[in-house]
């Protein structure tokens, strides 16, 4: 039997699955974040044919090619699609509109169900097939109405009122026949399953949510926090008291000529935990004229006067919650697809710590509701953190200490963002910009840890900025002994690097040895350290854990590919996941979303694009039944292979005409006026939509 020879860097599938065997093109994740470098200029002939360019530029890319077919799709933009008609949301949730008349919406209940599309019916999963059409009802819509011509089906289910026993949509849901019945007088009521929705509202029920208010107080800052030091304190209208008081103080130590260095938090236990003030502060409205120390004293004392008229006394680093994560598994805050649908699915197969996607510093405090989103969490999240970016004391630590009052008891740890490599946020100081500014970075990190109270501050960074420039390890071991940071973690590449190299784990377990031998010389406990990088299955995350002596890995793109791995790290094994085993995740993943966006049009497609989203890396998956061995590889490029059933080679179809309809099958059809752009142009198809 002759062996089949594979191109360096092409993942093994066996013979029988094989359609060719040189790699096809693999989306360049460099390009689609933003940078300027490009990955691998090569690429097979569109035609299948074996032809060859000739001399040094065979099989080369020419510049306009490349132009054209690489790189992200730049602009996309993914308008909300609406109901021809629309209902006032109090009438379909059975409320009275106190607009009456005047309100924009129309109040014409069956007019409206008599224009709104069919409901959905959403498959259970044995109605999922290994071949096609995949789905038992064919259209995945029900052809029923009643006889009043209203789109509704009362045999099919809707996800959210089988979960929480109400829907928030009420008659807008696009599953509406699974919660309303008909009364006396053959109009339609609106069902609410009490004991159900009793027992959601622990289990179920998001926590987060910014309320209107504080989203108007946050916008009506009369200055930018980003010029802070040239305004008076007080003309903002969202109190920040203990964000005011350190940056006062920062402004006296620059206005003397200092450099603040006194405000850094040490480990040591007792007063050593705690910044003192200036002694030459002018009093302030928002606090009494005494030091920091004095006001740890009379609070520890019992001294009640202060609970009304001065802000939350900063903690001592000895009082911050310590993270013990020694043996969990950890999600990585990631842009656009680590939304809170897709960290609930991450949670069901092991995840333990989950992180919300990066957030502005600045965008939080202009009360931005996008922004604000970022932080939602759901219940199954035990573990959950939220992501700052940012580059000055004066935006950072006033948005931490929104946080901290806004979503109090709920966010375990606040993270900051040194590692992002885009350079729309690298030119503007922030994310892996701070890796060569570590005295602001120190600042950053004592300001938010007095604004954020006992809740830790954690630090994601790179091993540096430019390639063989490695500085992580001269950084890090201050990070918890001088600026009181409650765990590490490190991604193996520089900013430069982006994903052109393997991450290196040398170096990361070099890092690792830094910290620990500054911790055993100043007998400070053991602050956590994550490494990050390739890790793309259990035999990876166990030898980069045992190489290294991390307490863990993060995990970022190999989740986004199969979020399974977390299963396989805590079950320390290999998974040959079953093609109707993923489509169910898939399932599964549409019903969050629907939790999360809404059952209604506009809900239903948001969470069609964030299922395509989610799909344009899962196809990128070879099942590992195919492989002719293990371990399968993070950066191995797949040849063109068909799977073991028709259900397993469409979940690996790099066509996004593909992943729009494998949403269908759980959202019904995309309406006509929706269409898919996919982050990066590999993906794209001139004949979609």
């Amino acid at each position: 039997m002759t062996e089949t020879t594979y191109p360096a860097g092409t993942a093994p599938v066996k013979a029988e699955y094989l359609l060719y065997v040189e790699p096809r093109p693999t989306p360049d994740d460099d390009v689609a974040e933003g940078s300027t470098k490009r990955g691998d200029d090569y690429r097979r002939p569109d035609d299948g044919s074996d032809q060859r360019r000739g001399g040094a530029s065979r099989n080369k890319l020419t510049k306009e090619e490349k132009k054209a077919q690489r790189g992200a799709n730049k602009g996309r933009k993914f308008g909300k699609v609406r109901d021809d008609l629309e209902l006032c949301w109090r009438i379909a949730s059975g409320s009275i509109c106190e607009f009456g008349e005047e309100c924009r919406f129309t109040h014409d209940i069956p007019s409206y169900l008599a224009a709104k599309p069919k409901d959905i019916q959403f498959p259970s999963t044995i109605d999922i097939l290994d071949s096609s059409p995949f789905i038992k009802s064919s259209t995945g819509e029900s052809n029923e109405t009643q006889e009043n011509g209203m789109p509704v089906d009362q045999s099919t289910i809707c996800p959210v009122f089988a979960e929480t026993g109400e829907c928030r949509h009420g008659l807008k849901c696009r599953f509406l026949g699974g919660h309303v019945q008909k009364d006396g007088s053959g109009n339609l009521v609106l069902i609410v399953d009490e004991e159900k929705k009793a027992r959601s509202a622990v289990s179920a029920k998001e926590v987060n949510f910014v309320t209107p208010d504080v989203l108007r107080l946050l916008r009506s800052r009369k200055v930018c926090h980003e010029h802070f030091y040239k305004h008076d304190l007080n003309e903002f209208q969202y109190p920040s008291p203990l964000a005011d008081a350190y940056l006062k103080e920062l402004q006296l130590a620059n206005n003397e000529g200092g450099n603040g260095s006194n405000l850094h938090i040490h480990s040591g236990s007792g007063e050593a935990g705690v910044a003192t003030v200036n002694e030459s502060m002018e009093p302030m409205d928002v606090l009494p004229s005494m030091n920091t120390s004095e006001l740890v004293s009379r609070r520890i004392g019992g001294d009640t006067s202060l609970q009304n008229d001065t802000p939350d006394v900063p903690v001592r680093f000895s009082e911050k919650k310590r993270l013990n994560w020694v043996g969990k598994t950890y999600l990585a805050p990631l842009t656009t697809v680590g939304n809170l649908p897709f960290r609930r699915l991450c949670v069901d197969y092991g995840a333990d710590i989950t992180c919300g996607e990066m957030g502005l510093a600045t965008s939080f405090l202009a009360g931005s509701k996008e922004e604000w989103s970022l932080v939602r969490r759901h219940p199954s999240e035990s573990i959950f953190g939220v992501q700052l970016a940012g580059s000055k004391p004066a935006t950072m630590v006033p948005a931490a200490e929104v946080i901290a009052k806004e979503c109090a008891g709920n966010v375990d740890f606040v993270d900051i963002n040194c590692g992002c490599p885009i350079d729309l946020v690298f030119r503007t100081g922030s994310g892996s910009a701070l890796l060569d500014a570590a005295a602001k970075l120190g600042k950053i990190i004592t300001g938010m840890n007095r604004a954020l109270g006992d809740i830790p501050v954690t630090v994601k960074l790179r091993t540096g900025v430019k390639d063989g420039r490695n500085t992580a390890h001269k950084l890090m071991p201050r990070l918890g002994s001088e600026f009181g940071v409650g765990c590490i973690t490190l991604h193996g590449r520089t900013r430069q690097q982006r994903y052109t190299k393997l991450a290196d784990w040398d170096y990361i377990k070099h890092c690792v040895e830094a910290v620990r031998a500054r911790e055993a010389d100043e007998d400070l406990p053991s602050v956590p350290i994550f490494g990050g990088g390739d890790c793309y299955s259990s035999h990876d995350y166990w030898s980069d854990v045992e190489q290294s002596g991390c307490d863990g890995v993060m995990i970022a793109r190999g989740a986004l590919i199969k979020p399974w791995i977390f299963t396989e790290v805590k079950e320390r094994r290999e998974w040959d996941i079953s093609s109707r085993e993923r489509l169910d995740h898939v399932k599964k993943y549409a019903e969050y979303g629907l939790s999360h966006f809404g059952t209604d049009t506009a809900g239903v497609n948001t969470t069609r694009r964030y299922l395509c989203e989610a799909l344009s890396f899962q196809y990128r998956y070879v099942p590992i039944g195919l492989l002719e061995h293990l371990p399968a590889r993070l950066n191995d490029r797949a040849p063109a292979f068909r799977g073991r059933n028709d259900l397993e080679t469409l979940l690996a179809s790099d066509d996004s005409r593909d992943w729009v309809k494998i949403s269908e099958m759980f959202l019904g059809p995309a309406p006509e006026s929706w269409t898919f752009t996919p982050k990066h142009k590999s993906n794209a198809y001139d004949s979609q939509g």
